[in-house]
């Protein structure tokens, strides 16, 4: 069997060195030799969108403390209105804690995760006035970059959402004992997936429209 090897660059090295190399088809690899298949950057951010999916059933692993961090701070790498940053995380690995969560959010699965991460937002950081609300993007912004940080590392996870439903955040937030000024977006159970559902397909040419809706 042939050994293929990966090679990792970006869209702009591919186009340099396609530039400078000859065409020349006596130059084509043997196929007993070694061949090289170029994968760019671009092709692995893609692929790890692609094919995220919510998972809901984990194995009984933890989640070793380096990679968790990873998943955190690809989250916090996440854009905010004016740069406020309003918001603020919670990791839950004790079992009991994540039982109790499991009875309030049970779409989340919870009982079985190793690991949970409860997105909240912090209103000592919001904007003021009408652009209050922004904290909810800017914290949903970060959670796809853990979902998708957490997909790339080998582990499942799934969104599971508390706002706007105020007495759903409310009840999480006494449970954990937060402060008074912090509002829980969702939790997000992690770990190692005990289940491989496929990706969905949810391109929809006719929802994207160019310069007006005509």
């Amino acid at each position: 069997m042939r050994l293929r090897n990966l090679i990792y660059v970006t869209a702009a090295s591919v186009a340099a060195m396609f530039t400078s190399c000859n065409s020349n088809a006596d130059n084509e690899t043997n196929a007993n030799d070694n061949s090289i298949e170029i994968v760019t950057v671009a092709d692995m951010v893609k692929e790890n969108i692609m094919s995220r999916k919510s998972v809901r059933k984990f194995l009984d692993e933890p989640v070793p403390n380096d990679v968790l961090e990873s998943v955190l701070k690809a989250g916090m790498a996440a854009p905010s209105a004016m740069n406020r940053q309003p918001w603020a995380i919670e990791v839950v690995n004790d079992k009991e804690i994540l039982n109790g969560l499991s009875a309030m959010l049970p779409y989340g699965r919870l009982e079985t995760a190793p690991v949970a991460i409860i997105v909240c937002g912090d209103m000592s950081k919001t904007l003021e006035g009408d652009a209050r609300d922004f904290w909810v993007v800017d914290c949903s912004m970060m959670a796809e970059n853990i979902l998708l940080a957490a997909h790339a590392h080998g582990l499942g996870a799934v969104f599971t959402g508390a706002w706007p439903t105020k007495e759903r955040g409310d009840k999480v937030k006494e449970y954990l004992g937060m402060p008074e000024n912090y509002e829980v977006l969702g939790v997000i159970p992690m770990g190692y997936p005990a289940e491989n559902p496929e990706p969905k397909d949810k391109w929809n040419p006719d929802a994207v429209h160019y310069n007006s809706w005509k």
